[in-house]
């Protein structure tokens, strides 16, 4: 094996695992377990559990909206053509968790109906009776449940619901929802039998104390991993944070390693098993950096082509976001005084109201977010039809994509956006007011609802961005607009494997980061419990990754 000038070619495992958010933790920490594989966990950026806006939950909200260059990628996405030119960032946490560690810790699970669809697409690994199987072994679940059956208690990750004792701007919320739509309240939204309605309790990442959970505090901590960053326990797990991977080594087609920035300095690290990309909105670059993607852009970008998919980066989709934002009552607190933490004022999961949309399929999530002299709900579309995109610019590994979001390209999104302000928003505002009349729809006003072209002009204005990008190395087959198949692994080349929430076949239906877990532990299951017999390390290690084929 030849050494290029100014790199160390001396490491060897079995696995390489890139990213340490929700999959890559979850996918480092379970084959590990096994404590005969050799794992190299890769994180481009540092723990920071300790630092106190990660640690505490009550910056989770303020994490989200001022993305400090300490804890997230620096980026925006391409001006949104349907939404005046405007733009919006194209981050994720660059730290270990990676967004988990900086989101607004809503754990939701995606629906028996998405699961569905995923399973007839993708086969029985992905059906609604195997996921809640896989969610019960991951959580420990600490709150109320009319099922205990839904909820597992002796997992990784912390969920706990909140608050105990919801205040009374979350109860006045909660009853004018109740009365506006018709659908009772509910205290378990993700129990399968309860998945709509309206609801005083989230259910939070968090410890029982009410700090943040996050997928490096879940898998990567004492006792998994140690603060020398190797594994405990006699796990054969490794962890190289401030490392950025660079691209995928291939001999032929079969993905035999990583080249990557650790602390400025080029290494290469060999995988005598695995390559696995969990990078979230960075796996497509990765891949395309790495010679699979559309041939005509890696062309162009000059980078070899390995294999040619045109499907990489596209059908990318995010949920829309948008407000409303009522006066309250001076004398009500929008979170109990013992539980600052809680974080959100009530909330609501609704059907899609358009005529003709599934009245019983989640369609519609609704977020209070209180103050002490306002009430807003953060209005979620989840079902939306515009797609984006995101393309390489050029072989360079630190210059960002074109992301465009597609934000409202299809103008049925527009259509329904209004139709839930002029159905569920009026009359929760209507219901809200009558509950107490200190309670007052101001932004959009009534008179905008009732205007199209100024509630038109309102969505746009105010419209703002989701972190929920999902589905852009879709899990299909390569025929249906696949990048990789069922258990993940990429079509058209050998041991590499993608699994984060890029793969999410068909739109989830709440929080995203909820379906990574779930996928990073599937794909994760399948890799540690079959058994595919390889070539032998000392032959594959002998083979020589040379420029010609990485240039």
């Amino acid at each position: 094996m030849s050494n290029r000038k100014g790199v160390n070619n001396s490491l060897s495992f079995d696995y390489i695992v890139v990213g340490s958010g929700p999959a890559g933790a979850v996918i480092a920490k379970t084959l590990a377990d096994n404590k005969r594989s050799s794992i190299l966990l890769l994180e481009a950026g540092e723990n920071k559990d300790r630092d106190i806006p990660i640690r505490n939950s009550a910056f989770a909200l303020e994490l989200e909206e001022e993305f400090f260059p300490n804890y997230f990628w620096q980026g925006e996405g391409v001006p949104q053509q349907n939404l005046d030119g405007r733009s919006f960032e194209w981050t994720t946490g660059r730290l270990s968790g990676g967004g988990s560690s900086i989101n607004g810790e809503q754990y939701v699970r995606p629906t028996a109906a998405v699961l569905r669809e995923w399973e007839r697409l993708n086969g029985p690994l992905w059906s609604p009776r195997r996921a809640l199987q896989r969610f019960k072994r991951l959580e420990k679940y600490n709150g109320k449940t009319n099922n205990r059956n839904a909820h597992g208690y002796h997992g990784k990750i912390n969920i706990r619901q909140a608050p105990a004792n919801p205040t009374r701007m979350a109860d006045k919320l909660t009853s004018a929802i109740e009365r506006a739509t018709g659908f009772t309240r509910i205290l378990d939204y993700n129990d399968p039998k309860t998945p709509m309605g309206p609801f005083t309790r989230w259910q939070l990442y968090q410890q029982p104390d009410g700090r943040r959970e996050s997928s490096s505090t879940a898998f990567l901590r004492s006792g998994i991993a140690s603060s020398a960053m190797i594994g405990s326990g006699d796990r054969k797990l490794r962890i190289f944070y401030k490392t950025t991977l660079l691209r995928v080594l291939f001999s032929g087609k079969r993905a035999v390693g990583a080249e990557f920035l650790k602390e400025g300095r080029r290494v290469i690290a060999y995988a005598k098993k695995k390559v696995i990309l969990s990078a979230g909105i960075n796996s497509p670059q990765l891949l395309m950096l790495s010679g699979i993607g559309p041939a005509a852009d890696l062309k162009k970008a000059g980078i070899r082509v390995i294999f040619d998919n045109p499907n990489v980066g596209k059908r990318l989709r995010n949920h829309t976001l948008n407000f409303a934002t009522f006066t309250t009552n001076p004398e009500d607190r929008p979170l109990p005084r013992s539980d600052p933490d809680a974080l959100y004022t009530g909330g609501a999961f609704l059907p899609d109201p358009t005529p003709g949309e599934n009245p019983a399929r989640r369609g519609v999530q609704l977020i209070g977010l209180g103050s002490e002299d306002s009430l807003t709900l953060a209005i979620l579309y989840l079902r939306p039809k515009s797609r984006g995109s995101i393309r390489i610019q050029s072989k360079d590994p630190l210059q960002i994509v074109l992301a465009n979001e597609g934000f409202l390209d299809d103008p049925r999104d527009l259509e329904t956006i209004k139709l839930i302000y002029r159905t569920y928003i009026l009359d929760i505002a209507s219901e809200l007011s009558a509950i107490d009349g200190a309670y007052r729809l101001i932004s959009p006003t009534i008179e905008t609802i009732h205007d199209d072209a100024k509630l038109e002009e309102f969505i746009k204005q105010t419209f703002e961005h989701n972190h929920h990008q999902q589905g852009f190395l879709r899990m299909a087959p390569f025929s249906k607009g696949g990048v990789t198949d069922s258990r993940g692994r990429v079509h058209g080349v050998s041991n590499l494997i993608v699994a984060d929430a890029s793969l999410v076949p068909f739109t989830v239906d709440g929080n995203t980061s909820a379906s990574a877990y779930l996928i990073g532990y599937t794909i994760a299951k399948q890799i540690r419990d079959h058994k595919v017999r390889s070539p032998s390390p000392k032959k594959r290690l002998n083979k020589r990754v040379t420029e010609r084929e990485q240039e």
